[in-house]
């Protein structure tokens, strides 16, 4: 069997940036360990498999190299850009049936913006329980802050540091991270300063080691997550919620852009949509799937 699978570079600041993912357009006919397989094989963090929908405009399935995941923010912005460049789309509002629920797209020229769910504000986490895993002190976190885990579509738990410096410095346990993640049921870690390289909302790095990811660099669900954070602890307000911008990845030399939009209605988060573009890297065969 014949597979086509297109890798492109999602949320890139640079040419060296943004988050890899994989794209198979045509995943009608593949079976569930076909599609693991597959992503197994091309070895980013998360591949999207378009599929046919009687629900939404297309039916999305994103599987990572060890399991099949609900929702991916980089990897749908590369599947509507793939499908935007192949004119199998126009510009406006699609949707697309995901396993956490059925999502919209705005496809704006070459930017891609998705709907993650409204937020809910989960667990406040002792902090104590996160110093070990990123081998920091709590004279790290910002005080005021809490870390709290927080969901658009998946669980993360955000993570406030003081500064850049104290963020580049965490040196990350990934067995104590997994085991965590674990305990908790969440994605993983969205560790976030303030302090940012271009005034941006914030700088951000991401440890999902329960996943296979140690680190990611770019990650559209958990910035969609840590603007409502933001929001509802009064880091930033209504207007500026109408047009955010996340820095991740420079601490693995793939500077990223995640763009957020929020909609507020009486005080009230009503809409999330994160956004940004995507690059066509290669094209890739697979004949033989199954080994």
């Amino acid at each position: 069997m014949r597979v086509i699978v297109y890798t492109l570079n999602s949320f890139a600041k640079t040419k060296d940036g943004g988050n890899p993912a994989g794209v198979v357009l045509q995943a009608d006919g593949l079976s569930d360990e076909e599609m693991l397989d597959i992503a197994q094989q091309v070895g980013f963090s998360e591949t999207a498999f378009v599929q046919k929908s009687e629900k939404a405009n297309y039916k999305v399935r994103f599987f990572t190299p060890n399991s099949e995941v609900e929702l991916c923010g980089h990897a749908t912005i590369a599947t509507f850009a793939l499908l935007k460049n192949k004119k199998m789309i126009d510009d406006g509002i699609l949707c697309q049936e995901t396993k956490a629920g059925i999502l919209n797209i705005d496809v704006d020229h070459d930017k891609i913006y998705m709907n993650q769910n409204t937020p809910e504000y989960l667990n406040i986490i002792d902090k104590n329980e996160i110093t070990e895993s990123l081998n920091i002190t709590q004279n790290d976190f910002i005080s005021h802050l809490p870390i709290q885990i927080v969901s658009t579509g998946l669980k993360d738990i955000m993570i406030p540091v003081k500064s850049l410096d104290r963020l580049f410095s965490i040196k990350p346990d990934y067995k104590k991270i997994a085991a965590l993640s674990k305990r908790y049921n969440i994605i993983g870690f969205h560790v976030f300063s303030l302090e940012t390289k271009f005034d941006s909302t914030a700088h951000c790095r991401n440890f999902a080691p329960l996943y296979n990811i140690n680190e990611e660099s770019a990650t559209g669900t958990s910035n969609g997550a840590l603007a409502c954070y933001l929001y509802n602890h009064g880091v930033i307000n209504q207007e500026q919620s109408s047009e955010l911008v996340f820095e991740q990845g420079y601490s693995m030399k793939k500077p990223s852009e995640i763009l957020v939009r929020l909609k507020i209605d009486n005080n009230k988060i009503c809409e999330v949509k994160v956004g940004g573009t995507a690059i066509i890297k290669r094209k890739l065969e697979f004949r033989q799937i199954i080994r």
